[in-house]
């Protein structure tokens, strides 16, 4: 998992908060505390995939475009992060039993994993990730 996932996770969430309202880049790396280069990047691959709309210009800034429901986590995480549960294994030796085969055996045991996280995540809906927002918020009052 990369931290694309994250800070997917907390733009759409910071949008969503503020259904009524446009959102700069700059206003979103603010409270993710990032460069506005990065959450940039995250921002145009949200919009390229239909989470998010834009405008440009003055008064323009990103919007929340679906509804909370239709979003959880395993969509943010495929559109950010599949395939990041893969193992790193450095050039083995191929004469070796377990050198020609310790790749193949992890990446079979890594992919079940990350079916099992996207089992987990799909549980989660962009809706439930607000209203937990707002329940700290409401605690910590």
């Amino acid at each position: 998992m990369n931290s694309d996932f994250s800070l997917a996770i907390h733009s759409l969430t910071l949008l969503a908060l503020q259904p009524d309202r446009m959102s700069t880049s700059d206003a979103i790396a603010e409270s993710a505390g990032v460069h506005p280069v990065r959450i940039r990047k995250v921002l145009g691959l949200l919009k390229k995939n239909g989470f998010i709309k834009s405008k440009e210009g003055t008064g323009g800034g990103f919007i929340f475009a679906l509804d909370l429901n239709e979003v959880n986590l395993w969509d943010i995480y495929k559109l950010t992060s599949e395939g990041a549960l893969q193992p790193k294994c450095p050039d083995s030796n191929e004469k070796c039993m377990v050198g020609a085969n310790m790749h193949k055996v992890l990446f079979a045991i890594f992919l079940g994993a990350e079916e099992h996280l996207g089992e987990f995540l799909k549980r989660y809906t962009l809706k439930e990730i607000v209203d937990l927002i707002k329940q700290e918020k409401d605690c910590c009052e």
